[in-house]
């Protein structure tokens, strides 16, 4: 898996705050739509809020995600984070995810 961004510290100081932060926010990720096998669902959401806590911009968010996907998955990944966006897309079969943390939203897929 992913290593996660954020240090191992005690509860109680300001970056075991933000730990126990993003742990609640990762347990209320609201997955709308997945064709993708679980582990790989895992990796998206650990890398989403990874990303989330180290950047402030949507753009630099879905990059994050996306050349970590292109690294571990292969392939041509395409990464959307944003608050008000519609799409439609052609995706590879088991390689799709539309998924919230807050109001972000995600859209994660593979293309040919």
């Amino acid at each position: 898996p992913f290593p996660s961004s954020l240090p191992n510290t005690e509860r109680g100081t300001t970056a075991g705050l933000v730990q126990a932060m993003a742990t609640d926010l990762m347990a209320k990720a609201v997955v709308k739509m997945c064709d993708m096998p679980q582990d790989m669902e895992n990796d998206a959401i650990q890398l989403a809020y990874n990303a989330l806590l180290e950047f402030n911009n949507e753009k630099d968010v879905a990059q994050f995600i996306r050349k970590a996907f292109v690294s571990k998955y292969n392939g041509v990944w395409h990464c959307i984070v944003g608050r008000n966006f519609g799409s439609f897309v052609t995706h590879e079969a088991k390689h799709h995810i539309y998924f919230y943390t807050g109001q972000t939203a995600i859209l994660l897929f593979k293309t040919q």
